[in-house]
């Protein structure tokens, strides 16, 4: 079984050293700092973005692939369909295939009353003029032949995409060094330099950068980061395990997940398959400290995660790993290059036997490789995607709650828009930081 495609032993691919002084420093390689870094550079300007490992290393390359509008919270919803938009404009512009391919996203219900709740959705997606419809047991069965689980019926969005994450980022940000954007892999930003409580500069682990606008794109690690900085932010992220089958015929040329596995086709001949059971949180000093934000997530849905007692060694919420250390000493972020957990093996055998069971005419299904991802995540399931009021010149994109690959794009839109002072074209109250800490309630988005 292979390794997953980028890892610490990949060649650096940016081996820059940072100039003195930048417009605006983007921190974070992941599809949402790669897509700001873009959107500003195409706008004129000046941009260096700071990778501590290698570009899409973590999450932004070890996601499902799907680009996806249906299920999205209502707030999301017009930036994804934007986003969707910008996935067609840019990939004929990439220097590679990224596997782009509109098959839909299909949600098939075990129960009528998940069906009701996927129609309950729909309307969203109406006023959006987003093509979601319903499917009953017939139709359903008829978009999937050969299907040996029978269904209530289904919510579909045929227009909905999919591509492979680990060729699409580093596409991406080859397109930005185009567009001028100077990448720098291998380089930790340790802590921003604030002056007069207004951001100065960043120090990085080969020296520091003046600047006067900073985004925060750090994924999991951004929570880390802001605590050092005195701005707490109820961020915590969650393990989930995937695989890629061997060759295979085509049984589905989209993408689809019901109660117990979610499966779409790849470029490659196989399927990328997850299971659907409780992703694992690791438990740890940020886990205890944002538990009440996390209530109504929890009463909602009790079993939505699967409690570990403690996170690997130098992960962002170990027990062991430093909340505070100077800038001239090294940080976490330099202790761990790329968050790479170990995949549960357990779940992505009972992933294969399951889709054999669904498929059963299928030929032997095996892994041709397997991986995991720390999906970050937030108390009600949507990003912060704000100026910070705490530290002025720092914006914050991040806790994409596992919709950040097929989102970014359009996410990456909205914030440059923010750093340059423009307005974003959306509507972003919902993604304020200080609904944790103003007395909203916590509004839960659609948990489809």
């Amino acid at each position: 079984m292979s390794s997953f495609p980028i890892s610490l032993a990949t060649p650096v691919t940016y081996p820059r050293t940072p100039p003195r002084e930048a417009e605006i420093v983007v921190i974070g390689g992941g599809v949402i700092g790669v897509c700001t870094a873009l959107f500003l550079a195409q706008a004129g300007k000046q941009v260096t973005l700071l990778e501590k490992g290698r570009i899409a290393g973590e999450q932004s390359s070890r996601n499902w692939g799907w680009i996806r509008q249906q299920g999205r919270d209502p707030d999301e919803l017009p930036i994804m369909v934007e986003a969707a938009r910008l996935w067609r404009e840019l990939a004929p512009q990439l220097d590679r295939d990224i596997g782009l391919h509109q098959g839909g996203v299909t949600y098939l219900a075990g129960t009528e009353a998940k069906l009701q709740r996927y129609a309950d959705w729909l309307p969203h997606a109406q006023a959006h003029g987003v093509d979601s419809r319903m499917l009953d047991a017939q139709q359903t069965a008829a978009a999937f032949p050969g299907l040996a689980k029978s269904y209530a019926g289904a919510l579909t969005t045929p227009s909905d995409m999919r591509a492979e994450p680990w060729a699409a980022v580093p596409a991406l940000a080859a397109l930005a060094t185009k567009n001028g954007v100077r990448i720098i892999e291998n380089c930790a930003v340790r802590k921003l330099d604030l002056a007069a409580g207004r951001i100065a500069g960043v120090v990085t682990e080969a020296g520091a950068i003046r600047t006067s606008a900073v985004v925060l794109a750090g994924g999991a690690w951004s929570a880390l980061f802001l605590r050092a900085h005195g701005v707490h932010l109820p961020q915590l992220s969650v393990r989930e395990s995937v695989l890629a089958t061997n060759a295979l015929p085509e049984v589905h040329t989209g993408a689809a997940v019901d109660a117990g596995l979610a499966f779409r086709r790849r470029a490659d001949g196989g399927y990328t398959l997850a299971p659907q059971s409780a992703p694992d949180l690791y438990v740890g000093p940020d886990a205890f400290r944002a538990l009440r934000h996390y209530l109504p997530q929890l009463r909602g849905n009790p079993l939505g995660q699967r409690l570990r007692l403690s996170a690997p060694r130098h992960f962002p919420d170990a027990w062991s790993t430093r909340r505070r250390w100077a800038a001239d000493s090294i940080s976490p972020f330099e202790a761990m290059r790329i968050l790479d957990p170990l995949p549960d093996h357990r779940k992505l055998q009972k992933a294969i036997k399951d889709f054999a069971t669904r498929y059963p005419d299928l030929p032997p299904i095996s892994a041709r490789a397997s991986w995991a991802g720390m999906i970050d995540v937030m108390p009600d399931i949507v990003p912060v995607v704000d100026h910070c009021a705490q530290i002025p010149g720092l914006t914050i994109g991040t806790g994409m709650s596992g919709h950040g690959f097929g989102i970014g794009p359009g996410m990456g839109k909205v914030l440059a828009a923010l750093v340059m002072g423009d307005a974003p074209g959306h509507d972003l109250r919902r993604f304020r930081a200080d609904r944790f800490s103003d007395g909203s309630p916590i509004r839960l988005g659609p948990a489809l």
